[in-house]
């Protein structure tokens, strides 16, 4: 059956070959659609066996057409719109992401004027000059095409935590519900929740592992088995994950946690302490010279002749017995976490349920899928106490950025929100407002006055010097009226890089201004990355984790931030979205 991630993305290629053809609305209708799809949890082929079409008609943005053309996905894996689409523009779309400045509309003049039909005829014509030559290019934009072309190259082949993560868990959910499953875990990157993930390991606990084996490779998302054995199988799923199934003994299951989470650089440092004690330490536990004998197992299973286990069941034991705290998945990355972790430093690192707040969330006012109700009630779903409603500004157009007027009307209808959703939540009055070229704001201080929250972010101009960009960006947080600087560097993961930008400069003048950095949770921004995370904890800058909601369904994004700000080494106090909204009102410039 068709994934969400490949329903969304066909919806998302047919919205840009639509936009290569001036069609007018349907584009952002398709693209709104594609991000409701990628952020919703649960496969839409299961809302379709449950509810059939009516089913789908009730995810955001899809009326009658849509839903009978994801109908039409979900029953032959196939869109005739996209196909006809394609034939009539054979562009690879997927292979241009990640190469900056080129939308859809350049991409069909090179498909037009050079018959640039994917990655590798786009870099042979940059290569030799001919782009600069075509009507609304140049000298600069084809050096800009190489840089992009150059940073496809280098991400290429890892997936985005967050769009691969469902199915991971859904795997997980699946395998944990066989009887003959004891314990599961997911370990690698996944588990120490790297941005981006090239593969998945899975360790189990059985008594009957040929039986767990047998339906791993027979799972329908399976594409290929690369192995299929009693203690270890390895296939490629249909969206291109591999994914190693591991059966491991209960007494070296922390070990083999500890090991196959890695990373690869903590791990060496983890064996170099237990050879220092007189140890060897592996994937089967910690083992000592003294008074051992071979367990049951082999050679293998217990580093060599004469070895005795003394650790493996948990990994806090491993921890332990090296003389270490214990440190969480997130830390180990050979950083300094196993310094702290002898000296029993270790920051106490904030919890997944720690969040009161969302301080940045779009309605149907400008881009978002959602009305303020819909985002507030859904919010309340997950435990949150208060919103911020930060909507874009008039300079986006396109998507029908609020201007003065528009926003007054929009804070009338906060209040009327708030009259009605008293007790459960507060919904505040904000906005992404939109720094223009020279570091000035979309909208007058008048207006940012009278706000609860005052986001502030870039949408242009990516490509301004390292010193302008820097000014602009400092100018913008000078503001008085400024509160937060939204995904600061700008980044969107595999598809754009950061713009050049002095970050510990910016860091800086926050800690003078007062201004609160954000940790965008959207899974393809994770904007600050989780080194910046630290040095905004190092000097005491604080920061803010918010979903980036576009939809209902983003605001479960919140975990991914979460995970980023573990990873940055933040504690609760941090970050100013942990507190009740009283005191982080407080907190605020005003």
């Amino acid at each position: 059956m068709i994934s969400n991630s490949e329903i969304a993305r066909v919806f998302s290629e047919i919205a840009e070959y639509l936009e290569m053809q001036n069609v007018p609305f349907k584009p952002r209708a398709y693209e709104k659609v594609a991000e409701v799809i990628e952020g919703i949890s649960e496969e839409i082929s299961e809302l379709y066996k449950r509810g059939g079409l009516k089913a789908l008609e009730e995810i955001p943005g899809v009326g009658l057409s849509i839903a009978e053309k994801i109908e039409e996905l979900l029953k032959t894996g196939r869109s005739k719109q996209h196909e006809a689409l394609k034939k009539e523009l054979p562009v690879d779309l997927s292979s241009f992401n990640g190469v900056e400045g080129l939308g859809p509309k350049g991409i069909f003049t090179l498909y037009k004027k050079l018959g640039i039909r994917n990655l590798k005829d786009l870099e042979k014509a940059a290569k030799v000059g001919k782009i600069r030559k075509i009507e609304g290019f140049g000298e600069k934009s084809e050096e800009n095409i190489l840089k992009g072309i150059e940073f496809t190259k280098k991400s290429g082949g890892r997936f985005v935590l967050g769009s691969i993560m469902p199915k991971i868990r859904e795997i997980e959910n699946r395998l944990k519900n066989l009887k003959e499953v004891q314990k599961i875990m997911v370990a690698g990157s996944v588990r120490r929740r790297k941005e981006t993930i090239g593969d998945c390991d899975i360790l189990v606990i059985s008594e009957k592992p040929k039986s767990v084996m047998d339906y791993f490779i027979s799972m329908p998302e399976v594409a290929r088995v690369f192995a299929h054995g009693e203690t270890k199988s390895a296939v490629k799923l249909a969206n291109g994950l591999d994914v190693d199934l591991r059966v491991v003994q209960e007494k070296s299951y922390g070990a083999a946690l500890n090991y196959f989470t890695g990373s690869k650089d903590h791990n060496i440092a983890l064996r170099e302490i237990a050879i220092k004690k007189g140890y060897k330490l592996n994937e089967y536990g910690i083992f000592s010279t003294k008074g051992g004998s071979l367990p049951a197992g082999g050679r293998g299973a217990s580093g060599g002749k004469g070895f005795k286990q003394i650790a493996g069941r948990t990994e806090e034991e491993i921890y332990k017995n090296l003389g270490l705290e214990y440190i969480e998945p997130e830390m180990r990355e050979n950083t300094g976490e196993i310094e702290l972790a002898k000296e029993k430093k270790l920051p106490k690192l904030i919890n997944y349920g720690d969040l009161k707040g969302d301080l940045q969330i779009q309605t149907n006012w400008t881009d978002g899928a959602n009305s303020i109700e819909e985002m507030a009630e859904a919010a309340v779903k997950l435990g949150l106490k208060y919103i911020a409603i930060t909507d874009h500004t008039k300079r986006l157009a396109m998507i029908g950025g609020l201007d003065e007027k528009k926003i007054k009307r929009q804070w009338k209808e906060i209040d009327a929100m708030n009259k009605k959703m008293a007790g459960k939540i507060k919904i505040l009055k904000g906005t992404e407002c939109d720094i223009l070229k020279d570091g000035t704001l979309d909208l007058p201080d008048k207006i940012l006055e009278k706000l609860d929250v005052v986001g502030v972010s870039i949408h242009s101009y990516f490509n301004l010097s390292r010193a302008d960009q820097t000014k602009r960006i400092e100018r913008a947080i000078r503001n008085k009226n400024v509160d937060i600087l939204f995904h600061p560097t700008g980044r969107i993961i595999n598809k754009r890089p950061a713009y050049e930008l002095d970050l510990t400069k910016i860091i800086k003048t926050a800690k003078e201004t007062g201004t609160v950095l954000e940790i965008d949770a959207f899974p393809d921004r994770l904007d600050l990355k989780d080194n910046h995370i630290r040095q905004c904890v190092e000097a005491r800058v604080k920061l803010t984790i918010d979903s980036d909601a576009h939809s209902i369904n983003h605001l479960s994004y919140l975990e991914y931030g979460l995970a980023q700000a573990r990873r940055g080494w933040a504690k609760k106090n941090d970050i100013i979205n942990t507190w009740e909204v009283k005191k982080m009102m407080s907190f605020l410039k005003k």
